[in-house]
């Protein structure tokens, strides 16, 4: 039964606040079909992988990277080789989306294969608990039953432990309670502490005779803070990231003790990427599946110095260019071990660009000509297509049908039941209840994908075809984003935008068009109510 819209209007304002207030080796020998009853889309055009070994999945998966922030979408002032050359050998998807506007709910529902707003998926403090219930279907589970090893490497950012963690000792239930054989984490973000890497269950490098202690509430410990030590900074900041400093830069929150485990920003680029090709390395002979969430080109932006001067937008381009070689590590090792054709690789970002994001770094500054956003309007945050609208590139040598640039609509959580399909493997009836198989258009660029998309920012937002309805907020904004110059896109009455005739959506025609505002409206209560 269709819930009524007075009905909805408490839980969307409870629910959705909270969700943006928080980013082939030769024995594969499982051979792929390209059917599954769970199907509403249809798989014609899967045949090119059908009889083939089971591929590999590589998923990188890019923090704040915009729609125009490569050279194969248009950058300028950065360039981005290795991953243009990835474009040029599969699909470049011009409307394909992260399921949020920021990095924790868009990381969930890719994981899950359910809308954050369902389980409150918010941005969240550096020692908050997991939010993913360990005991349901993930993705990485998934693919296990499937017959895969499974890693992640890089930003986590969906909490740890089910309260309070003592990161002394065993920190769980994480990534491993959810599926994956091994991880190698930044716990949350590179702007929060605890500014350590988490191996397994285990911090790295830690002195059992200097503890760590995080505190989101006060001041512990003797490390310099940002407010009152700024001659200690590479670079200043809001007062939201003025706490504890390491490493020259101030994060949010507290941290005591763990002085021997402190990463080093600038050396992010190697360790990740050194782990990941590892794992490659390690499990070449049988099917894996990798999860790489970069840590850029989110804030602080300090890339290693073989990339100063990369670009010519100061850090954050240079931060474009280190994620860029690092994408380029990990496909030279893929090929390095003989299994790059029989990788499936899927290369995108969490949500949309921002430039100031709580560090004086120069961004808005020194951009130039380049606009993150490409032609569209908004970015992290914003209820506008920027927000979501992302770089996507996928490849897959063993089973491409056709490559080129491709309009299929396509979100980021209909990744769970189209690998699924991928891999023959078949679903609860409670699983991934919010993701589509899109199978077909991931591997030929002239297959549709999705007729209708729901967007999550600080609104609910929903696109059928080339309409977008942005839905009225029913809720505030925090504090913390009154400073940044953002267009979020929100408005007290209905918005609703003809994306083929207004990319930049200027032109409100909810007024001209009330049936389709009301009809648009009433299927975002129903994707709510789940019917």
């Amino acid at each position: 039964m269709l819930t009524k819209h007075r009905a909805l209007s408490s839980i969307i304002a409870s629910v959705l606040l909270s969700t943006v207030l928080g980013c082939s080796g030769e024995n594969n020998t499982k051979e792929i079909s390209s059917s599954n009853k769970e199907s509403s889309i249809s798989t014609a055009g899967i045949d090119a992988i059908s009889a083939k070994k089971l591929p590999n999945i590589v998923i990188l998966y890019v923090d704040d990277l915009g729609y125009g922030d490569l050279g194969s979408y248009g950058a300028k002032g950065v360039k981005t080789p290795n991953i243009d050359a990835l474009a040029s050998q599969g699909i470049r998807f011009t409307d394909a989306h992260s399921s949020a506007a920021t990095c924790t709910p868009s990381r969930y529902s890719l994981l899950t294969g359910q809308y954050a707003f369902r389980n409150s998926a918010a941005i969240l403090p550096g020692d908050a608990p997991l939010i993913i219930d360990h005991t349901k279907p993930t993705l990485p589970a998934m693919l296990k039953k499937a017959g895969y090893t499974t890693a992640v490497v890089g930003k986590w950012h969906l909490g740890l432990g089910d309260g309070f963690v003592d990161w002394n000792k065993a920190v769980k239930p994480g990534p491993i309670e959810l599926g994956f054989d091994y991880s190698f984490l930044m716990p949350a973000t590179g702007d929060r502490v605890p500014t350590v890497y988490l191996e397994n269950h285990h911090v790295v490098g830690l002195d059992e005779n200097d503890p760590i202690t995080v505190s989101y509430q006060e001041r512990i410990g003797e490390r310099p803070v940002g407010t009152k030590s700024s001659e200690l900074l590479k670079q200043t900041a809001d007062l939201q990231h003025s706490a504890t400093i390491v490493n020259g830069i101030s994060r949010i929150g507290w941290m005591k003790g763990g002085k021997a485990a402190e990463w080093v920003d600038e050396e992010f680029p190697h360790v990740f990427t050194n782990k990941a090709k590892s794992f490659i390395a390690d499990n070449k002979d049988k099917p894996f599946m990798l999860f790489f969430p970069f840590h850029d080109i989110h804030v602080p932006r300090v890339p290693n110095k073989m990339f100063a001067g990369k670009s010519t937008m100061g850090v954050r381009g240079d931060a474009i260019a280190q994620m860029d070689w690092m994408s380029g590590q990990i496909i030279d090792e893929l090929k390095k071990q003989g299994v790059y054709d029989n990788t499936l690789i899927i290369f995108s970002s969490d949500n949309g660009p921002v430039l100031d994001d709580g560090y004086n770094d120069k961004a808005v500054e020194m951009l130039g000509e380049h606009n993150p956003s490409g032609d569209y309007r908004g970015g992290k945050y914003s209820a506008f297509e920027a927000g979501t609208r992302v770089p996507m590139i996928v490849t897959y040598p063993n089973g491409m049908k056709v490559k080129g640039d491709s309009a299929a609509l396509i979100s980021h959580i209909d990744f769970y039941r189209s690998l699924a399909v991928l891999t023959e493997t078949e679903l609860a009836d409670n699983e991934a209840i919010d993701s589509e198989n899109i199978l077909s258009a991931l591997l030929d660029a002239n297959t549709s994908a999705r007729t209708e998309m729901l967007e999550e920012s600080f609104t609910l937002s929903l696109r059928d075809g080339n309409w977008k309805y942005i839905a009225p907020p029913t809720g505030t904004t925090p504090d913390w984003l009154a400073n940044k110059d953002i267009e979020m896109g929100l408005q007290a009455k209905p918005q609703l935008y003809r994306l083929s005739d207004d990319k930049k959506e200027r032109i409100n025609l909810a007024d001209e068009f009330p049936e389709k505002v009301m009809s648009m409206q009433q299927r975002i209560e129903q994707i709510v109510a789940n019917n």
